[in-house]
C-alpha cells in the first residue's frame, strides 16, 4: 500500500514529462512491453507458475481493461490537462470501484448513504470547472479530459474486480506482469500504424519513461496487484486520496501547474464525498476469507 501510494503520486508527473519526448501510444507500448517482458522472463528464469488456458485470457482481458482503457485514459487526458488535475479527478475511482461491485453479478448493492457520498463528490468535480477570475468561459479542454478519464476509470475498475474474481493459482505479481505485455502488445500495432508526431528526444523524457517502467509498473502495479488480491476492494482504493495530493504538489513544483483556491475547495469536497462513500459502503464481515485465502486452502474464487 506504502509503494501504491507514493509512486503512484509521482507517475502523474512522470507521464507529463515522457509526453514531452514520445507520443501517448509509443508511450504506453513502449513502458508496457519493457515492464511486462521484464516481469515475465524473471517469471520464467525462476520456473515461476505462468497463468494458462482460461486463466491466462481472463488475465489479459484484465490487463487490457485496467492498463489499456484504464492507464490509456490518464495517458491521453495529460495531453489535455494539468498532471495534478488529473490526479484530483482520478481520485473518483473509489466511486467506479463500488458501483462496478454493485453492478457485477453477487456484488453489494448501493445504499443511500453511498449515492449521497457519490453526488457530494461530483459536486467536488463541478467545482474544478469554475472558470478562473475574469474568464467568463470554462475550460473545455478540461471537460474533454474529464470525460476520458471517466471512461478510463471505469475500465480500471471493472478490470480490477474481474482479476479480483478470477484469482487463479499464479502470484498476483507475475498475473500482473502479463498484464502489462498483454497492454503493451495491444497498443503496439496502433503504435506502428496510427499517425501521431514524431518521437522528440530529450534525457528527461527517456528518464521518465524508465521511472515509469520501473517504479509506475514493475514496482507500483505489482504492488497493486499483491494488494488487491490481499485487501478489501475499500482499503486498497484509499490510494487515491495519495496519489492526488502528490501529484498536485509535483505538478506546482515542476510545471507551476495552476492550483487556485476553487480547486483547493474541489479537492475537499471531493475527499468528503470519497470518505462518505467508504464509510457507508459495505465491509466484508470479520473472519471472512478473503480470495487470497479462499486460494490457498483450494477453494474455487
Amino acid at each position: 500500500m506504502a509503494a501504491v501510494c507514493l509512486f503512484w503520486g509521482t507517475t502523474y508527473l512522470g507521464i507529463r514529462m515522457s509526453l514531452e519526448t514520445f507520443p501517448p501510444l509509443v508511450l504506453l507500448s513502449a513502458r508496457y512491453l519493457l515492464s511486462g517482458s521484464i516481469l515475465v522472463s524473471f517469471a520464467k528464469a525462476r520456473g515461476l507458475y505462468l497463468p494458462r488456458g482460461r486463466e491466462l485470457w481472463a488475465t489479459c482481458f484484465s490487463g487490457a481493461l485496467t492498463l489499456g482503457i484504464g492507464n490509456g485514459a490518464l495517458v491521453f487526458s495529460e495531453v489535455l490537462i494539468p498532471s495534478g488535475i488529473a490526479g484530483l479527478i482520478v481520485t473518483m475511482t473509489p466511486f467506479w470501484m463500488v458501483g462496478a461491485e454493485a453492478l457485477l453479478p453477487g456484488g453489494e448493492r448501493l445504499h443511500l448513504p453511498t449515492i449521497g457520498g457519490m453526488l457530494v463528490g461530483l459536486l467536488g468535480n463541478a467545482l474544478l470547472f469554475l472558470p478562473d477570475a475574469g474568464s467568463p468561459n470554462y475550460d473545455r479542454s478540461l471537460l474533454t479530459g474529464f470525460l476520458i478519464l471517466q471512461i478510463g476509470m471505469a475500465g480500471w475498475a471493472f478490470g480490477s474486480i474481474y482479476q479480483r474474481r478470477q484469482s487463479g493459482p499464479a502470484h498476483p505479481i507475475i498475473a500482473g506482469g502479463v498484464q502489462q505485455l498483454a497492454a503493451g502488445l495491444i497498443f503496439l500495432p496502433f503504435a506502428l500504424v496510427v499517425p501521431h508526431p514524431a518521437i522528440h528526444w530529450s534525457t528527461r523524457g527517456v528518464l521518465a519513461l524508465f521511472y515509469l517502467v520501473i517504479f509506475g509498473s514493475i514496482v507500483g502495479y505489482s504492488a497493486y496487484a499483491y494488494a488487491m488480491d490481499r485487501l478489501p476492494v475499500a482499503l486498497v482504493s484509499l490510494y487515491s486520496y495519495v496519489n492526488a495530493v502528490v501529484a498536485v504538489f509535483l505538478g506546482w513544483l515542476v510545471y507551476r501547474e495552476h492550483f487556485g483556491w476553487s480547486d483547493c475547495a474541489a479537492m475537499f469536497v471531493i475527499f468528503t464525498g470519497v470518505w462518505l462513500v467508504k464509510r457507508y459502503s459495505h465491509q466484508p464481515e470479520p473472519g471472512a476469507p478473503s480470495i487470497a485465502s479462499k486460494r490457498d486452502h483450494g477453494v474455487d474464487a
